[in-house]
């Protein structure tokens, strides 16, 4: 038996105490509404008789009076008095091939109001017995400032399966006026659970104007799933039915080509983001951290996307040499492998944290710069492939010591474990056999040996036992998934597809879907962001740079594979909004009231075109980390993917991950999405010519939607081949 509020104790007995006073059938499921005095409910009655109701509306210790009910089939719209105040409760059903129920409360109060408590929304119904008496599984809850979701099966009684999506977008103006957040409101514990109102303690809530309390949708399935590939494979099936009928926000251009060669101006110029040491020059970490030696991984972060932007600009960068030409200081004959810190400079690590030691090495440090290298090997850089040839088998060596089970921290002489576990129970660093594997194949490919590809695959079967919560870092997970699809190519393994759909949905169960329009966050899009870790509080740029990069990648691949038509979908977007979001990084993007006046490491120069470590949601200043010059790839990595130059007069910028063809004056441009969905299409004027484009998809002739002397924009199909000819 659970323990139960009493705002819940009596929920069921209310419910049936009372008639019901609108009925609506969709599909299968049946709707029933009640008024039960404090409380309005929906009862969502499913195929099996199982039943879920959720609370639509809460009356605060008064009584609720019916004044109004529209119903014209669409929508439903039902407005209550309280002593306190009105509520408007517009009920719908917005995808006509799908039971999605989705209903949008909002309350004018009569007079201000402190709110010091409000009931979550969902509870699980019995045909006979208690609230308390039943018994489910959650799957998954929000987690801070993550995505407002819930995904749950009902086990007792075997009612099925609900996932639940509060839009919080919807919620900002609730928490600019009562200087609240909406991080943490949908969980709870068994059996009442969904949506909790963050409760008021600093402004009443005002009189006199609507707010919206609650933009919830549900979609019920009859199923209830266990198997970690069938909860994975409904969620991401889920989260997509609900994108599709959710409002999303309006997509920004920037002007990436300009952005990266502000970052090359600033990384050439400032001192602050350089180290010198035997006459080669290192990047910091941070911008003006001095205390801290330079890191290979720091090097290769900026390098690796430099190169390809190097390759797309056609033109020579002085600054990947020197990053170059400094990277054998890094290997270390102690170990036989490239150090996570400059040897030269490791007698001045202060100790001031438990990696800040000589030979300490946080697992994925080992193993993210050994992929740089890698991927420079694979595009002719033979200083990478010695490095990396040279240091593989002590990778190698770790992992069979490890048994492909990484810890936190270890000494590289010794092996030694530091650190275990990131928290008591929670394992080691969990996806860095995803990591490990990712590099075993990449060095398969510059190789042909088959002991690196038997190596990934061993390392990825560790990852069959984590279920779920396979997410340690993001960027690592991103790698993962593309890893355990390359392998599933390779080997036809279905495991592997699998547990690549597994690290999709630790990746997307982590990202913030909805717009936070309060606080600070009114400053910039944070839709779509995707946190670093499972308990980060803010979202960093490197790591959504990576992630981006990874997923971009990850569709490319998956051109020949029959992948789930979710991931076609949610991939893509992604992207799309990546592309839009991550140049609010950079604080000159920002007003300056909203950056952190103190600074954990090195300096913040607002003025400088280096991204910030940290952006927040709501209330937090951003910037508390620093400035990370490791972020400093992101423009590089964005112009690459995203801009096809045709000629010194024009080019094309297309947000969406795609391949191209070129022939003659004729460009074909390849996409493998949604084709319900769409990306936007740019054709650049950088010159004056008086040259004409047309841009077909599928063949048909698509007209701009907007068209100045400078641009031509437009709005095509995610799925198909777009043509464009001058």
């Amino acid at each position: 038996m659970h323990t139960v509020t009493p705002w819940s104790a009596a929920a069921q007995a209310d419910i049936e105490n009372s008639e019901i006073f609108l009925e609506r059938k969709i599909h299968d499921y049946t709707y029933q509404f009640y008024n039960t005095g404090d409380s309005l409910w929906i009862v969502a009655i499913l195929p099996n008789s199982g039943k879920i109701a959720f609370r639509t509306a809460f009356a605060m210790n008064s009584c609720f009076e019916i004044n109004n009910i529209f119903d014209d089939e669409d929508t439903i719209v039902i407005v209550l008095n309280s002593r306190l105040g009105s509520y408007e409760i517009r009920v719908d059903f917005p995808d006509s091939l799908t039971p999605i129920l989705h209903y949008t409360t909002s309350f004018t109060a009569n007079i201000p109001l402190m709110i010091p408590f409000w009931p979550r929304d969902i509870i699980p119904l019995t045909k006979n017995g208690s609230v308390e008496n039943t018994a489910g599984k959650i799957h998954m809850e929000q987690f801070g400032s993550r995505s407002g979701l819930l995904f749950v099966s009902v086990t007792k009684p075997q009612t099925g399966s609900l996932f639940y999506f509060q839009n919080l977008t919807s919620l900002s103006a609730y928490c600019e006026a009562t200087q609240t957040e909406s991080k943490n409101t949908v969980g709870g514990s068994w059996p009442e659970i969904g949506f909790q109102l963050p409760v008021t303690d600093k402004e009443p809530l005002p009189s006199g104007r609507p707010f919206i309390l609650s933009d919830a949708y549900v979609v019920l399935d009859t199923e209830i799933v266990e198997k970690t590939s069938l909860v994975c494979e409904h969620f991401l099936n889920n989260l997509v039915k609900i994108y599709r009928v959710l409002q999303q926000p309006a997509i920004e251009y920037h002007n990436w080509p300009d952005i990266a060669q502000q970052v090359i101006t600033d990384l050439t110029y400032n001192k602050g983001a350089w180290t010198q040491k035997n006459g080669n020059a290192y990047l910091n970490a941070y911008l003006c951290d001095y205390d801290t030696p330079a890191e290979s991984m720091v090097q290769l972060a900026v390098l690796t996307p430099f190169k390809e932007f190097e390759k797309w600009s056609g033109e020579k960068q002085p600054l990947c040499d020197a990053l170059t030409n400094g990277l054998p200081a890094f290997y270390d004959s102690k170990i036989n492998c490239i150090n996570r810190w400059l040897p030269a400079l490791a007698d001045t690590l202060d100790h001031s944290e438990e990696h800040k030691k000589e030979m300490v090495m946080d697992s994925w440090y080992l193993h993210h710069p050994l992929m740089n290298l890698a991927r420079l090997s694979l595009q002719g850089d033979k200083i990478a492939e010695k490095l990396l040839l040279d240091s593989i088998d002590y990778v190698i060596k770790t992992a069979h010591h490890f048994k492909y089970s990484w810890p936190v921290f270890y000494d590289m002489q010794t092996l030694e474990i530091i650190k275990k576990e990131t928290a008591p129970g929670a394992g080691g660093e969990r996806d860095v056999p995803g990591a490990y594997a990712h590099l075993m194949l990449l060095v398969f490919k510059l190789t042909k040996e088959k002991r690196y590809l038997s190596e990934a695959e061993k390392a990825a079967k560790k990852l069959a036992d984590l279920g779920i919560n396979i997410l340690y870092q993001a960027n690592n997970t991103a790698f993962a998934a593309g890893a355990l699809l390359e392998l599933y190519k390779i080997t036809h393994k279905k495991l592997y597809l699998d547990l690549s759909n597994t690290c999709l949905t630790g990746l997307f169960k982590n990202v913030q879907l909805y717009d936070c329009r309060y606080g600070f966050g009114q400053n910039y899009t944070n839709f779509f962001s995707i946190f670093p870790l499972n308990d980060a509080p803010y979202t960093a740029a490197y790591e959504e740079l990576e992630v981006y990069a990874a997923l971009s990648e990850y569709l490319n691949q998956a051109k020949d594979v029959e992948i789930l038509p979710a991931v076609k979908t949610l991939l893509p977007e992604f992207i799309k909004y990546a592309v839009n979001r991550i140049a609010y990084y950079y604080p000159p993007k920002l007003p300056k009231e909203m950056l952190s006046k103190e600074v954990k490491t090195g300096e913040l120069q607002a003025d400088l075109w280096i991204p910030l470590e940290d952006l927040y949601n709501g209330w937090e200043h951003s910037g508390q980390v620093g400035q990370e010059v490791y972020g400093a790839g992101m423009a590089f990595g964005v112009v690459s993917r995203q801009y096809i130059k045709i000629n010194d007069d024009f080019m094309l910028f297309i947000d969406y991950p795609h391949h191209y063809t070129k022939r003659g004056k004729t460009i074909n441009i390849h996409l493998n999405g949604d084709k319900t969905m769409y990306c936007n299409l740019k054709i650049l004027k950088l010159g004056t010519p008086a040259v004409k484009m047309k841009v077909f998809q599928d063949s048909e002739l698509l007209k701009p939607f907007k068209k100045s002397t400078k641009m031509q924009e437009y709005r095509i199909a995610g799925n198909g081949t777009v043509k464009i000819e001058s």
